[in-house]
């Protein structure tokens, strides 16, 4: 049965999913959004007979064991048979500096190295097409087998033997093998010496990475993990940061609740980046607010959408796809998003706030200009118009519009931020306008939003229900930690909204009935505002059981059962992963206190 124990591998231009028996069950080619070449993750369990996985079998399974080289997005995964044999799979994607630009090929490389024994091995290599429907066609040469896929044509080069791949023969390992899987292309020198050469150059580009993270003292691996596999979402090409890197894993069992999170969420992505940022990792924020600065230009001046595809696209029509029967067989797998469609008005905030920092930050190569800042204040001004309307909310509701706090509150930030930026700049009567525009939305805010009864900021206007997004006025400003009407919200949230260890977003029925599991950046969320109102001890306690739950990888998804401690939801989840590092800054022991 399928699972999210899953270990990703990707160089920010493609990633692939793989499960702890060395088998490829994800992977669009040649892009995040693509048509999935692998896509055995969407299927009823491990079913063989149906294209789309890259499998490397070791007879006689025993056991495995996984691990990431350290500090690094290599993936070696060890098998084990019942009669004394063992084999080591390497899998990863080339990225590195070469000729002054980052090489990011759409190329997946693998080793099998053979450690004890006579091990048996099969090799399958399984491509699919539309989404799952059919196998890819292939033609062979010498050394290599050519696959037609749906969006790429891809070749395997290998020193391994054609036949024994082709015909999916059982063989002994008593050498060293290689798999290049790549664009169809000669490769000009042996696989081994690709191999290595590749193997090397991005072994010390992640080490380099890694190192150059600004880390807290505790928790150290779990947020150079997480660092990892926030760049790994990540398209270099254009900048734009993916909410996750499936389509169609649901948040609970048999819930229906299955979107495609392939797309660049403007809300999701201001997270991604913050947190990045707090370790020092800028370039992807510098690339990201080029990303933004691209949509807030095509838009025209018109309201943004609150997501958009990874090349800037805003049409992410979605359909059902009726050749995949979905994760464990809970379908429907869908492609696209219906949300590119919704009004969400929080997206002013997302977007003024992530360009903010380029403003101010004296790190970045390029600093914000005047003509980038007129293009933030025309977004201030759908924000000026918007806080007060109704919308879909940042949970992105299909049935219902209301007028949500937090949208109110993401359009206030956009304000604030404005006032901001424009007193850098030296611009008095726009700093003043900004600080009047934020002002009165604030005060909107305390008017309508606040519930007397409770004590406590709701969902929306006018209505009793929580959100915890709410949880988030601290961080963005709206509230000082020590504002009794932050401690009692966060107080009250938890009463409503906490499920044990787990914070739900909320707890009313929505389009699909009422919530089964807890949404992961909501605890984190959680977290975070315990800390900040000195309820130290209780959020060290909910973080460390947030990190117990990850898959052994080290790796989150959007949801977690509670009761169970399952993973549900699209794979790996940035939001999710952002949290860990959020809340490990926030909670760590500084260096010079544990030095």
């Amino acid at each position: 049965m399928s699972d999210l124990n899953l270990g990703v591998i990707g160089n920010c231009q493609i990633s692939a999913l793989i499960d702890d028996k060395a088998t490829i069950v994800w992977s669009c080619l040649p892009q995040f959004d693509s048509d999935p070449t692998f896509c055995r993750l969407m299927r009823d369990g491990d079913n063989s007979d149906q294209p789309g996985y890259f499998e490397i079998e070791i007879l006689d399974f025993s056991r495995s064991e996984q691990e990431y080289l350290a500090n690094t997005a290599i993936l070696v995964t060890t098998l084990y048979d019942s009669n004394g044999g063992a084999i080591r799979i390497t899998d990863f994607a080339p990225r590195y500096e070469y000729v002054g630009r980052t090489f990011t090929p759409v190329m997946i490389l693998r080793r099998i190295e053979p450690l004890r024994g006579a091990p048996r091995i099969r090799i399958r290599l399984e491509p699919a097409r539309d989404y799952g429907a059919e196998p890819c066609d292939f033609t062979h040469g010498s050394n290599h087998i050519r696959y037609r896929c749906s969006d790429v044509n891809c070749r395997l080069t290998t020193n391994a033997s054609l036949t024994h791949i082709i015909d999916q023969n059982t063989f002994v390992l008593d050498r060293e093998l290689h798999l290049i899987l790549g664009p169809d292309e000669t490769i000009p020198e042996a696989c081994s010496d690709t191999f290595y050469k590749h193997f090397r150059a991005t072994r010390k580009y992640w080490q380099v990475f890694s190192r150059n993270l600004s880390i807290p003292f505790e928790w150290q691996d779990a947020v150079i993990r997480a660092a990892i596999t926030l760049k790994l979402c990540t398209f270099e090409d254009t900048g734009a940061v993916v909410a996750a890197l499936t389509t169609s894993v649901p948040e609970a069992t048999d819930s229906g609740r299955n979107w495609d999170y392939r797309f660049c969420w403007l809300r999701d992505s201001y997270f991604v980046v913050q947190a990045l940022n707090q370790l020092g990792a800028t370039t992807t924020m510098e690339r990201y607010i080029g990303y933004i600065m691209n949509v807030v230009a095509d838009s025209g001046g018109e309201p943004l959408k609150p997501l958009y595809g990874i090349s800037g696209s805003s049409m992410l029509t979605e359909e059902i796809v009726d050749s995949l029967p979905g994760y464990r067989g809970m379908g429907p797998v869908r492609r696209g998003n219906q949300a590119f469609e919704q009004v969400q008005h929080d997206v002013y905030g997302a977007v003024v706030l992530s360009a903010t920092q380029f403003f101010f930050d004296n790190r970045l190569i390029k600093s914000g200009t005047e003509a980038e800042y007129h293009r933030l204040e025309v977004l201030g001004e759908h924000a000026r118009s918007f806080y007060d309307q109704v919308d879909a909310g940042l949970w992105e509701y299909r049935g219902r519009q209301r007028q949500h706090t937090f949208s109110s509150m993401m359009c206030w930030a956009a304000c604030d931020r404005l006032a901001k930026i424009a007193t850098k700049l030296d611009k008095a009567d726009r700093a003043d306008y900004w600080r009047k525009s934020a002002d009165e939305i604030r005060a909107y805010i305390f008017e309508g939003a606040w519930d007397p009864e409770q004590q406590s900021f709701t969902e929306s206007f006018g209505r009793p229900e929580m959100d915890a997004s709410l949880l988030t006025m601290h961080h963005l400003g709206f509230l000082e930690a020590d504002d009794p009407k932050f401690i009692s919200t966060v107080e009250c949230i938890g009463k409503h909204l906490l499920r044990g260890d787990h914070m739900f977003r909320y707890d009313a029925p929505d389009d699909f009935g009422e919530p089964e599991n807890a949404f992961n950046i909501c605890t984190f969320w959680y977290i975070d505002a315990l800390a900040s109102i000195g309820r130290i001890d209780e959020a060290r306690e909910l973080f460390e059981n947030m990190l117990s739950l990850r898959n052994p990888l080290g790796l989150l998804s959007e949801d977690i059962e509670p009761k169970t401690g399952e993973l549900w939801g699209n794979f790996p989840q940035t939001y999710s992963m952002a949290g860990i590092i959020n809340a490990a800054v926030r909670l760590s022991r500084p260096w010079s206190e544990a030095l």
